[in-house]
């Protein structure tokens, strides 16, 4: 069935989205911290392993600069963050819902899993890498709802959006997408988990919904250059 990983991958945040709200009453400050804390470290761990792998550091330089510039002219972060806001005032009580929203929105979103497996889902595939990505998730579902709340659970919609795009545009994307490409990618990817994961240990917040373009622009560039 079209879009079957994406499915699974969404059902598995909803029900760890709503584990971990339940979980979170029992859970004392200091053990939802340390629980983030060690999220962000793993998330920081699969970022630094993505973006390392890069072999056109020039092409990563130049995707994060250009595409955060058209980030910025779109206001990407600003309407992430005012339909949050929207869901926050709807869901008043329940939880910061604008924050869940956002940082689950960009840690579902991006990375290869989410590439590679929508790929391997809409061209006819067993959905394997999105059934692994539906545990992990469901699992940093738990850790993010119990500390952020239920604003989690709708970054489900974003999900399906990013997701389900590339799954239906798959054949296409087979001739745009060789290895060459899907490395530095994944590269502009994983400094943008990085980001998340610095924002998740509390270092530094950075408009990662701003730099989200810069993944599309490294395609555009490795062709351009003649890389791909």
């Amino acid at each position: 069935m079209l879009l079957q990983g994406t499915l699974v991958n969404m059902i598995a945040i909803v029900v760890g989205s709503l584990i971990g709200r339940w979980a979170g009453r029992y859970l004392s400050a200091t053990i939802r911290n340390t629980l983030m804390a060690g999220l962000g470290l793993a998330v920081l761990l699969i970022g630094l392993q993505l973006a390392l792998q890069s072999q056109q550091i020039m092409i990563v330089i130049g995707s994060l600069i250009a595409g955060g510039l058209l980030g910025e002219l779109l206001a990407i972060e600003k309407r992430l963050e005012s339909f949050g806001l929207r869901l926050q005032q709807r869901f008043s009580g329940m939880g910061k819902v604008a924050e869940g929203f956002v940082t689950a929105s960009l840690l579902y979103c991006v990375g290869a899993m989410a590439i590679m497996g929508a790929l391997q889902d809409g061209m006819g595939e067993e959905p394997t890498i999105l059934y692994a990505k539906a545990f992990l998730d469901g699992v940093a579902s738990i850790a993010l709802a119990s500390t952020l709340g239920i604003g989690v659970i709708f970054s489900i919609i974003p999900l399906l959006l990013y997701q389900g795009a590339i799954t239906l545009a798959a054949e296409m994307s087979r001739t745009l997408l060789t290895p060459a490409v899907i490395v530095e990618m994944n590269a502009v990817g994983g400094l943008l988990i990085t980001a998340i994961a610095l924002d998740l240990i509390g270092v530094k917040r950075l408009p990662v919904g701003n730099l989200l373009p810069a993944v599309a622009v490294a395609v555009g560039l490795m062709w351009l250059f003649q890389l791909a």
